[in-house]
């Protein structure tokens, strides 16, 4: 049997503070200052009622996560680990991280198995289809310990693009973190999604990665969550996932 708000959707506030943005009595304040929009209308009245699945609401310009359900976790992949969700030889996963969820993930981006860092996952699918596609043009931050001593215009040589066999790639930003005579760790930006590519791009000019953690992907970091571990992102966090994807 349907229910009134099944019909008709669901008080804006009511919604609001369902979502975790504050009390009922806040959210209406809100409202009122002209701080909330819906599907690209500012609202000013109270009672409007909204269907929370579909609606794209913003708070200060900032859209929220308000479709029942959805998440996005944030899993510090340790290094042999395997970047799917079941693995036919026994070999470690990240499923094996996510066991009792209920929800149905989906990955943003992979890592090969000897990379650790930062996985996102979700279970809206939108959401995740939109970070994962170039078009986009989110980030990815990686931390990587080379083999060799860095030339001076390495940074600007990663800029201009290196010629691989798939195509030529182009790094977003580069710097040295630290150095060492023979070693450094090195961080990389791009927006690039190709197999192995941080690996390969180094490789091409000289400098084999010894070792490789994702760090960030768009505007979420890695933080100190700890290798194995996972967390749900936060609501800001999530709003500022839209925010790079244009939803």
């Amino acid at each position: 049997m349907s229910t009134k708000d099944d019909v008709e959707g669901i008080r804006l506030q009511k919604v609001l503070a369902a979502a975790g943005i504050g009390s009922r009595r806040a959210c209406e304040q809100m409202i009122d200052e002209g701080r909330v929009e819906v599907d690209g209308r500012i609202v000013l009245e109270q009672g409007l009622r909204v269907d929370p699945r579909t609606a794209a609401i913003k708070v200060d310009g900032m859209r929220i996560p308000t479709a029942p359900g959805h998440v996005v976790l944030a899993l510090n992949k340790p290094r042999g680990v395997q970047s799917t969700m079941t693995d036919d030889r026994g070999r470690p996963c990240v499923g094996d991280y996510l066991r009792g969820r209920k929800e149905r993930l989906f990955h943003v981006g992979r890592l090969d198995a000897e990379t650790e860092g930062l996985l996102l996952f979700t279970n809206d699918g939108d959401l995740a289809q939109r970070l994962a596609h170039p078009s986009h043009g989110v980030t990815k931050s990686y931390l990587a310990q080379v083999k060799g001593t860095i030339p001076r215009d390495l940074g600007r040589r990663l800029r201009e693009g290196v010629e691989l066999a798939d195509g030529i790639v182009r790094v977003d930003q580069f710097k040295i973190v630290t150095s060492a005579p023979g070693r450094a760790l090195v961080e990389v930006v791009l927006h690039e999604g190709r197999n192995h590519i941080v690996r390969r791009l180094l490789a091409e000019v000289g400098h084999p990665v010894e070792g490789l953690v994702r760090v960030k992907v768009g505007p979420i970091g890695l933080g100190d969550l700890r290798s194995g571990k996972v967390r749900t992102l936060s609501i800001v966090e999530v709003g500022e996932l839209y925010a790079a994807v244009d939803m």
